[in-house]
């Protein structure tokens, strides 16, 4: 079951208060800027501080992936310039042999 809409319009990360990512089939919420991902368990988000998972960087690229080809459900808090962000991109690594 997918969390509600009127949730979603005031849901923020409870450390930066800004929106997030909603991938509803993977049952998270993601803060890109943060690299932290809230689970969501039993239609109930834990979005405690200390709950927050660090998400490694091949994560962070899957799922912002994800979110720019529209496979993110929703953006929450109407924060849709979060997709845009993005301080550090893996780099490619056949530019960076030596």
């Amino acid at each position: 079951m997918a969390l509600e809409q009127a949730l979603l319009d005031v849901l923020v990360c409870p450390i930066d208060k800004r929106g997030l990512l909603y991938f509803a089939d993977d049952a998270v919420l993601y803060n890109p800027r943060l690299r932290r991902m809230y689970r969501i368990e039993n239609d109930i988000p834990l979005m405690l501080p200390a709950l927050a998972e660090p998400v490694p960087d091949d994560e962070h690229h899957r799922l912002m992936t994800c979110a720019r080809r529209g496979e993110v459900t929703q953006v929450t808090a109407g924060e849709a310039d979060v997709l845009s962000y993005d301080p550090a991109p893996l780099a490619d690594p056949d530019l960076t042999a030596t």
